[in-house]
């Protein structure tokens, strides 16, 4: 297990680790890869001897055991800084391979050729056990695969800028001097690229740490069906990447007659492909896992392949849509299987252990080796088969790609078997890509990872919390424990105005309260009650009684929200004992949630109330109406009562009469009806409605008004609001409540309309 640096340390080693890169990046592209490939065709190379070149980059992997052996002897960064000397040296040999074709030794110059790049594939190979040991000390912390994309983004960015300046030198018909200076290039590149490896601080074991078995930590490993699965798809993915990406330059050439400098510009639109994929899984792995951009990057990755399949041969001679074809296929193969094999290797980072991370490198790496070695070189040996039994090098290709299609597909249903490892599922994945509001959360989340302004701080708090999103809450939640106060208020904000919340955030909320009285208890309180948390009804109970009264009437609202109706007859007990009138306020608007009309007599005794603080006759009305179920209809009469109480009985009235026409307009003013039937007592009590409210407004007398409440028929509403009703019109300290006459008024208004609704059906 790597030894944890600082965060001084570790910035300092990423930045060198960054630079490294740069110049290790700058090295490969004037040394490997395609720049080889095209340097052996223009030594007239078979197909098979282009797989078994390219075959020759996996060699490498399979020198991972000789690395891991001197790594008993010698410390990681010196086997890695050796290696990558050693193998930029062993290169020198290239720069001669013109004079040996000038002399007409075409077979010692492409000997000389395979000799340098299997020496130098073996070196790295060497060198490679570093890699994963390096990145395991570098990138830890909660930006790991961020950090692990990042190196991949500035591989991408340096390799199309390599390959840019390859295209432009090498043009169509270069010289073969150009590719000896190319590699001269390369060469110094990698030299001081393993000169920088010094600096890098070396990975430590644990003290204590046994020797590890391999054979018996193998045998483990592949016992658990996690790993097998993994190391299987891994298997197939790489032997379909390695293909696929590698006999693009040979399609370019051999297919559409391409020159050596627009191949290798056909590679920078593959390098843009890596750069974007790289850009993006940065920006999505921390928030979505690994898994889903696993597959969507061999979706793409596969997607990339059927224009192969289907591109007419009438449009080989097509210069601008060749052109554009090749552009688009190095750009979308490379984007995905380059990114899928980047995305792979988070994956195992994350599933294997860390203590077995050096073990089981060299398994990762001999499985990616064997893939791509074996893959490029049937590759090959297929071609020229085809080519054998008198194929045209056109459909050749469009068999070979029809059956990586067809391997890619199994990939995929192979793929979505994997261990999750925390990561959304697929389709939650999909949404949050496709969602403007999550990735702008995402975008959100980073500046405040980087931000170190208070000001700046606030105002992405105060964004996030108008861009709600599920993503945010893992940062929402470690902004909560910031020392500022006012920051720990925006992101419980932000917080609130989540759609759900997840245990982590729950738990995080519980102990808020708990912890934090007369700061941010009572936001976390509200969230609690509006997120519909029941099992934090327990703690809410106790923080009802609190002395702090913000958090107290917090509580309160959320029990009500949470409806626990047992506990309800002490917040009853709470409210008319308080002096506070903001928890009283609190208390009244919790009775309103409720709805219960048990509370419609504990209401009316607070109004009754000598002396009441602002706005909470207001409340208790407010209150009285939702529980009554009118509070929709009620608060625009309450707001007209409350610019000009004289018009009190004009509003009363107009509601009667409005009722009254609303009671008309559906059964007439029907004279013949059967006495006692259910249309005459609807008849009766219609007509009687305006002058009971005019009574009661006008002057004070609830009698009939309050008759009137008690014929309302069985099942129109609750027996205990009728009784609470029917008793309040005629109390008569309550008929000079103006907001009690107008939401009576109302309430047997709309009593009537619903009456008549129902007699008619």
């Amino acid at each position: 297990m790597a030894t944890m640096l600082s965060p001084y340390r570790l910035g300092k080693a990423r930045d060198l680790y960054n630079l490294f890169n740069v110049f290790n990046s700058f090295s490969w592209s004037f040394l490997a890869g395609n720049i080889i490939t095209l340097f052996a065709m223009r030594l007239n190379a078979s197909a098979t001897m282009l797989g078994l070149l390219n075959a020759l980059i996996y060699v490498a992997f399979f020198f991972l055991p000789l690395g891991k052996l001197l790594a008993k002897r010698f410390s990681i960064i010196r086997i890695y800084r050796t290696a990558w000397l050693i193998r930029a040296v062993v290169m020198i040999p290239l720069i001669f391979v013109p004079l040996l074709v000038s002399s007409g030794r075409h077979d010692f110059a492409m000997g000389l050729i395979f000799l340098g790049v299997f020496a130098f594939h073996a070196t790295r190979g060497i060198g490679m056990i570093g890699n994963n040991p390096v990145l395991n000390l570098l990138a830890i912390g909660p930006d790991r695969g961020s950090y692990m994309t990042q190196i991949q983004v500035i591989n991408s960015a340096v390799g199309m800028f390599a390959g840019f300046i390859i295209a432009l030198v090498l043009g169509r018909e270069p010289p073969l001097y150009l590719y000896s200076v190319i590699i001269l290039f390369g060469i110094a590149g990698g030299i001081f690229s393993g000169v920088l490896l010094t600096r890098i601080p070396e990975p430590e074991k644990s003290p204590g740490e046994e020797p590890v078995d391999f054979f018996n930590m193998l045998r483990e490993s592949f016992a658990k069906g996690s790993f097998k699965h993994f190391i299987l798809t891994l298997f197939l993915v790489a032997l379909v990447s390695a293909i696929a990406r590698a006999f693009l330059v040979v399609y370019s050439r051999e297919v559409f007659l391409q020159g050596d400098g627009m191949v290798s510009l056909y590679s920078v639109f593959g390098g843009l492909g890596v750069l974007i994929v790289g850009m993006a899984i940065k920006f999505l792995v921390d928030r979505i896992g690994v898994k889903p951009i696993y597959l969507v990057c061999t979706i793409i990755g596969l997607a990339g392949m059927f224009p192969i399949v289907f591109f007419p041969q009438g449009a080989v001679e097509n210069l601008s849509t060749v052109f554009l074809f090749l552009s688009f296929l190095h750009f979308i193969v490379n984007f995905g299987f380059l990114g899928a094999e980047g995305i792979a290797q988070t994956y195992f980072l994350a599933l294997v252990p860390a203590k077995h991370m050096l073990d089981m490198g060299i398994v990762y790496f001999f499985v990616f080796g064997i893939a791509g070695a074996g893959g490029s070189f049937l590759a090959g040996l297929f071609l020229d088969t085809c080519s054998f039994l008198g194929i045209s090098v056109f459909f050749s290709f469009k068999i070979l790609y029809i059956l990586l299609i067809g391997i890619t597909v199994l990939i995929l249903f192979m793929q979505k078997s994997l261990v999750a490892l925390g990561s959304l599922p697929f389709r939650g994945a999909m949404e949050v890509m496709f969602s403007f509001r999550d990735l702008r959360a995402i975008t959100l989340l980073d500046k405040l990872n980087k931000t170190n302004d208070e000001g700046e701080e606030e105002a992405l708090l105060e964004a996030l919390h108008d861009t709600p999103s599920q993503l945010s809450i893992k940062g929402l939640l470690d902004r909560a424990k910031s020392p500022r106060l006012s920051t720990r208020i925006e992101s419980l904000r932000a917080l609130e105005t989540l759609a759900t919340l997840n245990e982590d955030a729950e738990k995080a909320l519980v102990n808020d309260t708990i912890n934090n009285p007369y700061t941010t208890a009572y936001i976390s309180a509200r969230i609690l009650g509006n997120h519909r948390v029941y099992s934090a009804i327990p703690i809410l109970r106790e923080l009802a009684v609190s002395h702090d009264y913000m958090l107290a009437g917090e509580a309160i609202i959320a029990l009500a929200k949470l409806k626990d109706e047992v506990f309800r007859p002490e917040i009853e007990r709470i409210i008319l004992q308080t002096p506070n009138p903001r928890l009283k306020i609190m208390g009244v608007e919790a009775f309103g949630i409720y709805g219960s009309p048990n509370s419609l007599s504990i209401l009316l005794d607070i109004l009754k109330e000598a002396n009441p603080p602002p706005y909470l006759r207001d409340e208790v009305i407010l209150a009285m109406a939702s529980i009554l179920k009118v509070q929709n209809q009620f608060y625009p009469l309450l707001l007209r009562f409350l610019e000009d109480e004289s018009q009190i009985s004009t509003l009363c009235i107009d509601e009667a009469e409005s009722a009254f026409e609303f009671y008309a307009s559906i059964h007439g003013n029907k004279l013949r009806l059967r006495k006692k039937s259910e249309k005459a007592l609807l008849h009766k009590q219609g007509r009687a409605l305006v002058p009971a409210i005019s009574a009661y407004v006008g002057e004070l007398n609830g009698a009939l008004l309050s008759r009137w409440i008690m014929d309302i028929p069985d099942g129109l509403c609750e027996s205990v609001s009728q009784l609470v009703m029917s008793e309040a019109v005629l109390d008569d300290e309550l008929n000079t409540c103006g907001r009690l006459r107008l939401l009576a008024s109302l309430w047997t208004a709309q009593k009537l309309r619903q009456w008549s609704k129902e007699v008619r059906g």
